[in-house]
């Protein structure tokens, strides 16, 4: 990649490890509120069930069908009812000890630390990040991390999200950077690489089941070194 000066990181999967941290804080309150038998399946069954709502509830607010309270406040009901229970008050509970706990999640993608510290001397650093203002501030700052990126673009906080290209635009004015010196790394190959792509930036997909082979992908985030 030549002429590369801004590297922009999305946050959640890429960094900071979401799926790891949130599945620690829904075992413990799988458990606390007795789940197993309202719902009448295993820990296993919820989480994936859980994780394909709220997949489909933040495409539903990307694309401003719902608001931040529908989305927070109903999840979890959402998922009790692909069980055949329905309890918003039961929700509203799960929902509260989820949003206090799971931003406290500590766990990084592996070789995060190492790479941000490797790649600070030659660029700049920057993230870009779908989510809500207090929750990200709350990962990033935990996990002690925040002090590499020179800016922090949260979507809510500016009303865009990606993959839009209005919010890699405003990336690029608030980093003082032209396009051909961006490039975008995530996980997500709707919100980051089409994303950035659209926006005429340059793309790393962290996946793990790349079939195409027009992208510039890796499986670990150390690869980026001989990218970079």
């Amino acid at each position: 990649m030549k002429n590369i000066k801004h590297i922009f990181f999305d946050l959640d999967d890429t960094l900071w490890d979401f799926e790891s941290n949130s599945s620690l804080v829904l075992s413990d309150l799988f458990i606390k509120y007795n789940l197993k038998n309202f719902l009448n399946t295993n820990l296993d069954n919820f989480h994936s069930t859980y994780k394909i709502v709220n997949a489909e509830l933040w495409q539903a607010y990307g694309s401003k069908k719902i608001t931040k309270e529908y989305l927070r406040n109903n999840r979890f009901n959402l998922s009790f009812n692909n069980f055949g229970y329905d309890n918003y008050d039961l929700n509203i509970k799960v929902t509260e000890d989820y949003l206090k706990l799971s931003p406290l999640g500590k766990t990084l993608v592996p070789n995060a630390l190492d790479v941000l510290n490797y790649l600070k001397h030659n660029y700049e650093l920057h993230i870009i990040t779908n989510g809500f203002k207090e929750v990200q501030e709350i990962k990033l700052n935990n996990c002690d991390i925040k002090h590499f990126f020179k800016t922090i673009i949260i979507s809510e906080e500016h009303q865009l999200s990606k993959p839009d290209i209005k919010i890699f635009e405003l990336a690029e004015n608030l980093a003082k950077a032209k396009k051909e010196e961006c490039v975008m790394i995530g996980d997500n190959f709707e919100s980051d690489i089409m994303g950035a792509i659209n926006a005429g930036w340059q793309a790393i997909w962290l996946t793990y089941e790349n079939e195409r082979k027009d992208l510039i992908s890796i499986n670990n985030l150390l690869d980026l070194r001989s990218l970079l």
